[in-house]
């Protein structure tokens, strides 16, 4: 999902080969652009900077994002597990109260969370994997992906359980709300934590309002097909792109989940469609490709070192794509229509399930079966992906670029709202200020077809993942009391006080 400082940085190295006219314009730079460039930069060498697990490096972010996710598996009971056919029962509204508060379905809420993660990261991000890793990557993101579900499931809980419900029936939740109310709760010198924990949030939180990322990928996937690549063509596609979000954006979060409702299982039928004709029409190679899959998820050709290094690999893409961790999808969840905040966290965790264990083992499948990873071309990323797909279906590339087109859109519109939570966290939400963000959010995608800033992404991705530093912190501080929620949740349905729908 996210654009990362060395891939940008060898773009910036490609275009400054070809455009001596940029090294002039940092030479004419002001002493005071430099020192804030030079800042963002040393911002994100941080950010991104990497540890030594095993003799091998990774991201500290990472691992910092994965270890929760596993600790709370276990620490919740394999929640992930035992409550998915009752996660699947409350999204069909088998519990659904009409007369709770919240905005949106509890089904509304999930699609709006899913259309900000489900996405490119699933085309692209598993093609990555296999590329570096070998097929065994793709076992480990799912089963990664799998404990990601359990800190989904914790996050979106507080999110609804903590969240600000208006007079006007609005609401207003997320990680600002529930870092600085929950941690309230536990006794005055903890109020002053979760406030200093909260506005950290929000602040770290603020430039993810600048989604020219999502502009730029997409336009990439369709000038692919189209062969449009002018400057004049990007400039419009960003017009455009900022028009569609307008008149989503402008309606709230009861048009946002309107559209994504009914985009996000669009988007998903056209992949997921095209993946099931390759798979079926190669059945028989099937079993043979997830034996490809296992064995290599094991293998110790490379040695210890390398099956380790196909783990981190693995974990790097599922940590990206299920965003758990980031607090953004609570502030969508905090939405729902329901007085049972566990009975939301357990809709939330069906977020990874469909973001990496189906749409990312589709592509995996296509990818394998097809054998298009075998071919040293040097193919990576989204090129694989599409290269696989039109192996069998010749025309399907064209299919896939409206698909990342979608992807990239929903993702667009779904932080839309995210970081209008945030900014009126920060800013206050008075019509003046939310029209403001409006227009600063949709003006902001214009040139992200056209520009690709080093400092501009830099800052970006640093931001996206310090947004989960205070949000885990301050999950770990309030795991023990959501595992008493989710005990007396339980023990409320097994005893009949909470009913399902007749």
């Amino acid at each position: 999902m996210f654009q990362f400082k060395r891939i940008m940085a060898a773009v910036l190295a490609s275009l400054a080969a070809s455009a001596p006219s940029m090294a002039q314009e940092t030479a004419e730079r002001s002493g005071f652009v430099q020192m804030l460039a030079d800042g963002i930069n040393a911002l994100g060498d941080f950010v991104f900077s990497t540890i030594t697990i095993f003799g091998l490096e990774v991201e500290w972010i990472v691992a910092f994002l994965a270890l929760p996710m596993i600790i709370l598996t276990l620490y919740f009971g394999f929640v992930n597990l035992t409550s998915f056919k009752r996660a699947w029962r409350i999204l069909r509204g088998d519990y659904h109260d009409e007369n709770a508060d919240g905005e949106v379905t509890q089904f509304q809420a999930l699609s709006t969370a899913l259309s900000g993660t489900v996405g490119l990261g699933n085309i692209a991000g598993v093609a990555v994997a296999i590329s570096t890793g070998g097929p065994g990557a793709t076992f480990w993101m799912i089963l990664i992906g799998l404990c990601a579900m359990s800190l989904k499931f914790a996050e979106c809980t507080l999110g609804v359980k903590y969240r600000d419900v208006r007079a006007d029936g609005s609401v207003a939740g997320g990680p600002m709300y529930y870092l600085e109310r929950g941690l309230k709760r536990r006794g005055e010198g903890w109020g002053k934590a979760g406030k200093i924990l909260a506005w950290s949030y929000a602040i770290f939180a603020v430039p993810t309002l600048l989604q020219v990322a999502q502009v730029n990928q997409s336009f990439e996937a369709v000038s692919v097909v189209t062969g449009f690549d002018s400057e004049g063509s990007r400039w419009g596609f960003g017009v455009i792109v900022a028009i569609l979000t307008a008149i989503v954006i402008i309606g709230g979060i009861k048009s946002i989940a309107s559209v994504t409702s009914r985009l996000v299982p669009a988007m998903a039928g056209i992949y997921i469609l095209g993946a099931l004709v390759i798979i079926l029409s190669n059945v028989g190679e099937v079993p043979a490709a997830f034996a490809t899959i296992f064995n290599s998820a094991f293998t110790l050709e490379a040695g210890m070192g390398g099956l380790i290094g196909t783990i981190i690999i693995a974990m790097q893409r599922a940590v990206y794509s299920t965003e758990a961790g980031l607090g953004s999808a609570t502030m969508a969840h905090a939405a729902a229509k329901t007085n049972e905040p566990i009975s939301e966290g357990m809709v939330a965790l069906m977020e990874p399930f469909v973001d990496t264990v189906v749409v990312s083992t589709m592509t995996a499948l296509v990818i394998v079966i097809t054998g298009v990873y075998l071919d040293q071309s040097g193919a990576a990323g989204i090129s694989l992906t599409s290269t696989a797909f039109g192996s069998v279906i010749s025309w399907f590339p064209w299919v896939l670029a409206v698909a990342a087109f979608l992807f990239a859109y929903s993702t667009i519109i779904s932080w839309g709202y995210y970081s209008s939570k945030v900014w009126e966290f920060v800013f206050g939400g008075s019509d003046k200020s939310m029209n403001l963000f409006k227009i600063v959010f949709c003006v902001a995608l214009v040139p992200g077809a056209v520009f690709s800033v080093s400092e501009v992404y830099t800052l970006m991705d640093s931001m996206f993942f310090l947004m989960a530093v205070p949000n885990v912190i301050g999950i770990y501080l309030m795991a023990p009391e959501l595992k008493a929620d989710l005990k007396d949740y339980l023990a409320r349905l097994r005893s009949g006080a909470i009913k399902a729908n007749s």
